[in-house]
């Protein structure tokens, strides 16, 4: 491989001269995107056994971990707004509980843990642009034998709506509690009861109180990215082919340890970082200020310099 060759990585100014040619990619154009940071209150947990004894017994109810395992999406056109779309996303979010609850001897104990799932919506607003035209494709990604449903060997890569893309970090369980969840009644044509009335009427049948089962509730924490995209045909700078450089490292079963060799020691394990070893904010606020104190005397002993 020639040395001059520019490799995959940061480039100088050097390596812009060595651009070759101007390539014309397809590739999935950001029309436009937006971040989101929601907060999902008390939303409650659909759990796929049956552990109604248990949330009557628990005293305390915590949340291990949250998954986001499924997300549908459809759009909708803004009316009187081209090229705008409201973006409908629903998530589906598996959670896995813990009960703590005592024994007929009075101890504490810890289930084990429980299935559940939230269910989480929002409708968001982008701009996805219009296009009037079907993109065909001899290979599609979900269809690996080339062929549709009908035998034909294209299949629809794109139609004239914008695809959605969503990006999510996995959740934070920030809280968990087993509560009674009252369901609002309906009235007739729409209408809701009014709390009073409810207050005075409710849990209430054939003369005799009752109150609805316990749930769980939980509290999570969610960071997502929102983006409506297109296909597109994008004239870029191209420098060459992008060779690999290097050769794979595998171990065998006749010297497992020649993987081992290439892994470095884990110092940080044994040596956890310091507070100013992490980005906190404040440290960076702090730096910042020094910096600009420290240019402002720079430029005064300039002055005072050329003053001379």
């Amino acid at each position: 491989m020639r040395k001059e060759q520019v490799v995959a990585g940061l480039i100088d100014g050097e390596d812009i001269c060595k651009l070759r040619e101007a390539v014309c990619v397809q590739v999935e154009k950001v029309y436009d995107h937006c971040r989101e940071k929601d907060c999902i209150e008390d939303a409650v947990v659909d759990f796929v056994d049956d552990v109604q004894n248990l949330i009557d017994r628990a005293v305390k109810v915590r949340v291990k971990d949250a998954e986001v395992v499924k997300i549908f999406t459809d759009l909708d056109d803004v009316p009187f707004k081209k090229g705008f779309f409201t973006v409908n996303v629903r998530y589906k979010i598996k959670v896995r509980v813990e009960f703590t609850h005592r024994d007929q001897f009075g101890n504490m104990c810890i289930s084990d843990t429980r299935v559940g799932f939230v269910w989480f919506s929002k409708t968001v607003i982008l701009f996805g642009s219009e296009g009037q035209v079907k993109i065909f494709s001899s290979i599609d990604p979900l269809n690996y034998h080339g062929q549709d449903e009908d035998g034909c060997n294209a299949t629809i890569q794109q139609d004239n709506l914008p695809n959605v893309k969503v990006e999510v970090a996995e959740p934070l369980a920030l809280n968990a509690q087993i509560k009674r969840v009252h369901c609002s009644p309906v009235r007739p044509f729409g209408g809701d009861y009014d709390d009073e009335d409810d207050d005075n009427r409710d849990n209430v049948v054939a003369g005799r109180r009752f109150f609805p089962p316990k749930q769980v509730v939980v509290t999570l924490g969610l960071f997502s990215i929102i983006k409506l995209t297109r296909l597109v045909q994008l004239l870029i700078p191209a420098f060459d082919f992008c060779i690999p450089t290097r050769e794979c490292i595998a171990a065998t079963d006749e010297n497992p340890c020649d993987l081992f060799e290439t892994i470095e020691f884990p110092f940080d394990q044994f040596f956890p970082p310091q507070i100013f070893d992490f980005p906190v904010e404040e440290a960076e606020e702090e730096r910042d200020k020094k910096k600009r104190e420290r240019e402002e005397r720079e430029e005064i002993d300039d002055d005072r310099r050329r003053r001379r």
